[in-house]
């Protein structure tokens, strides 16, 4: 009798272990995330800033990122203005950085990246550094992630209208081979926790 239940127990623990771990925080805090030096400052609302229209130079925070990402990221930066309807890249808000998601080292960088600007800081803050340095969209390897959202989900590009995922999709469309950061105005100007 005994042995007929173990099997049945050794079920219902693995269940609820995998439960639990679903439950957990998708971006728990991360070892040497700058945003934990910010603890007594208060942490940025979550934005979100739709571009309007074409600017001819980059903004200075875009600027900014992509000083801050030289120094701390694998990969380089592919640029930030293009006059594009409906893109933060058309007001300089946005930055693409060349991580390709074949490479296995740029895959490794990307998602290390990426789990740091969404983890959250030492108090609890969710998206604490994403929050701190304005940013209000990441996309990258047909995921997304948009300000107040939990967790990166399925990029619209890389989808039809069921949600199945597209046989082919364009891979600098998808964001497949760079990670796509777009700021908020404040984020832009500079004039978030981090930059200041």
């Amino acid at each position: 009798m005994v042995r007929r239940r173990l099997p049945v127990l050794l079920v219902v623990l693995a269940v609820l272990a995998s439960s639990a771990a679903a439950l957990a925080d998708p971006y728990p805090p991360a070892r040497g995330n700058p945003a934990d030096r910010m603890l007594r400052v208060p942490i940025d609302d979550y934005g979100h800033d739709a571009s309007k229209r074409c600017r001819r130079r980059p903004s200075r925070g875009a600027l900014a990122l992509v000083r801050w990402l030289d120094g701390h990221v694998r990969g380089e930066s592919w640029g930030i203005l293009r006059c594009e309807r409906g893109s933060l890249h058309a007001e300089g808000r946005a930055v693409d950085w060349h991580l390709d998601a074949a490479v296995p080292a740029d895959r490794r960088a990307a998602r290390r990246l990426i789990a740091l600007l969404l983890a959250a800081d030492r108090a609890g803050n969710p998206h604490a550094l994403a929050r701190r340095m304005g940013v209000q969209e990441l996309i990258w390897n047909c995921r997304s992630w948009w300000a107040g959202a939990e967790r990166m989900g399925p990029y619209s590009v890389c989808v039809d209208r069921r949600g199945r995922p597209r046989r082919r999709v364009n891979r600098t469309l998808g964001h497949i081979d760079h990670v796509h950061i777009g700021l908020t105005r404040a984020g832009a100007r500079g004039r978030t926790s981090f930059w200041r």
